[in-house]
This record gives C-alpha cells, structure tokens and sequence, in this order.
C-alpha cells in the first residue's frame, strides 16, 4: 500500500516511506495530563459511560490536537469494553483501576459475538465525530486490545501479575484458547466497524505479552495475531495495521517477521538493533521513548530524543514512547519532544 505526499504523515510512514522527520503521536495522548481532560472527565458518571459518550470522548481525543501538534489522534476508548460487550460485568474502582466480574461460560461468550459489535457502535460514532473535526493530514488510529492481553484481564477479574491466566493457559488450555478463539472474532468486528466509521490505521495492544515463554507467546500472541489480522482482510478492511507485544524482549523479531501488521511498536527496553533488524525487513516500528524520562524532562530527555532519532530516523519510523503518558507528566516537556522531532 503506498500514500501520495499529501496524505497523513503517519500513513505515509506505514507505507514504509522514510520521511525527512517522523510522524509523532504519543499513547495516552488524550488523558489525565491535560487539565480540560479531567475537567471533561469530571462531567461523566463513571470511566465506562464516559468512553460509551461520543461526544465527550469525541472531545476528549481533540483536546490534545488542539492544544500540541501531533501528527495523529488515536480515539478515546479502552480495550476492556470488549469484554463488557461479550456480557462480562466491567467497572472501575477510583484509585484501583478496572474490575471484572466472574467469567462467564466460554459458550455464553460465544453465543454474544454477533451481537457484541453493535453494543460498541457508540465508539463508531465518536470515530466518525473525530474524522470529520480532524484536519486530513492528520490522520486518525482505532484500536483494541489485542486478544491473550483482554483475556488476562477476564480470567483474572482485573489488574494483577498474569500468573493466574497464564497457570490456567497451562492447567485448563481448551477453555483459555477457546477464550482467545472469542475475541480474535468479536475484536476482528470491532475492528472493522472502527475502519468503516473512519479510522486510518488500527493497533492492536498487547499489553501483557511480558513473562511468555516463546511456545506460550506463539500460541497465546503470534498466532492470535496473525488470525485477526487474516480475519480483519477477509472482512474487507485494509487500513495499515501496528502491532504492540510490549515487553515480549527478543521475541519481538519474529513476531514482526510472521504477523502481517505494517508497523510494530517497541517497548523502552527495545534495542537499537532489534529496531534496526525489523526495519531491514522492511517494517515500519514505533517507540520506545520511555514516559518516565519524558515525565523527568530535563537534558537527559532531549538527549535521549536525539538519540532514537539518530538510531532510528533512516528507516521507516514513528516517534512515540515505549508505553502511555504519565498523568503527572508536565504538558512543557511534551512540547518540548515535539519541537525537537519537528526540527529533525
């Protein structure tokens, strides 16, 4: 797939061109560093029925693009709403993150594929409110948790260590791979109702790939991936796709090499070389400024921004961290990253 010169930076860089400054976009962009994010936030009873409002998460995915100038928005939404619309009982405990509810029966799950998509067409018309606000070259990202990372968090009933889903991947593989069967699927649907409402590229997070042994990461990350990549084209979408098996080390080379996504995006404990190796290839990669050093600003910041761009910059490559914003990081020093890519 290949872009004009007029089309969005990011697509541009996905389609494997090297440009003369990266795309630059950050996870977490839209969030809890920006003061109108929590003002907004505040007007919202609860996390689930704020990212379920397409205007307000409409909202909050601009606020960030007014105020810094980031080459793309990636739509406000979490990737625990899947499980919410497979029937599982989803909330958020201020001060302790998402909770879920006993799991249900792998053949309730099953049964409520079909339907699950059409109780997430709320986050399809926050992708169309954005699009239509956005200016066109600056182009849009979708996205879902990719499916090992959403399981962890619906065997597990929330956030912990992963050793209970990855025991039971171990004890009980039928019910996890069927589990994993589940949402291959209904993310594969997501998906594509995110592609027609007007999302540019998709990512898949795989948050929790860390801790896999390599048969484990084949079966629960590799081949989960490659599935709904091959299931998302069978349903017609063929919007560029990134890939982020965060903390999966040395395994993140073959997994750039077998999954059939564009770009790959790496932790801040990725290499120079392992970027260097997926880019000869002829892949796109993304990262890894790490957030706790963009949350400390400082020289040692700009440093480091020098740095990957100088490792990184001669291939195809978009600037962004390692994982998401801190809430506490300091607006100042996000612009300060962005004024320095854009002077590469």
């Amino acid at each position: 797939m290949s872009f004009p010169a007029e089309a969005p930076r990011l697509l541009r860089a996905l389609a494997g061109e090297t440009l003369p400054r990266p795309p630059i976009w950050f996870m977490r962009q839209a969030g809890r560093y920006l003061p109108e994010y929590r003002a907004l936030r505040a007007t919202a009873p609860d996390f689930i029925s704020f990212c379920h409002d397409p205007e307000k998460a409409a909202e909050a995915t601009l606020q960030p693009m007014r105020r810094l100038p980031f080459d793309a928005a990636i739509v406000f939404a979490d990737i625990l709403l899947i499980p919410g619309a497979l029937g599982q009982k989803v909330w958020f405990e201020a001060g302790e993150g998402p909770k879920l509810g006993p799991l249900p029966e792998i053949a309730a799950l099953e049964a409520e594929i079909e339907a699950s998509t059409g109780r997430l067409t709320n986050i399809g018309e926050t992708l169309s409110r954005v699009r239509a606000a956005l200016e066109p070259e600056r182009a849009l990202i979708g996205f879902a948790g990719a499916p090992w990372t959403v399981a962890t968090y619906m065997i597990e009933g929330g956030s912990s260590d992963r050793s209970g889903a990855r025991s039971l991947a171990y004890t009980d593989p039928e019910r996890v791979d069927r589990l994993i069967d589940v949402l291959v699927e209904s993310s594969a649907r997501y998906l594509a109702m995110q592609a027609a409402a007007g999302a540019q590229v998709l990512k898949l997070f795989e948050s929790w790939a860390e801790g896999l042994s390599e048969p484990l990461f084949e079966r629960l990350v590799a081949d989960p991936h490659r599935r709904l990549v091959a299931r998302l084209r069978e349903l017609g979408v063929t919007v560029p796709l990134i890939g982020f098996p965060r903390g999966a080390g040395g395994l993140v080379e073959g997994y750039a090499a077998s999954v059939a996504v564009q770009g790959v995006a790496l932790d801040t404990g990725a290499p120079a070389a392992l970027g260097l190796a997926i880019q000869a290839k002829g892949k796109t990669i993304q990262g890894a400024l790490d957030p706790l050093l963009l949350r400390a600003g400082g020289p040692a910041l700009d440093a480091r921004v020098e740095e990957l761009l100088g490792q990184w910059g001669g291939g195809p490559y978009i600037f962004n961290l390692g994982h998401g914003i801190l809430p506490d990081t300091p607006i100042a020093h996000v612009e300060q990253v962005l004024a320095r890519v854009a002077g590469a």
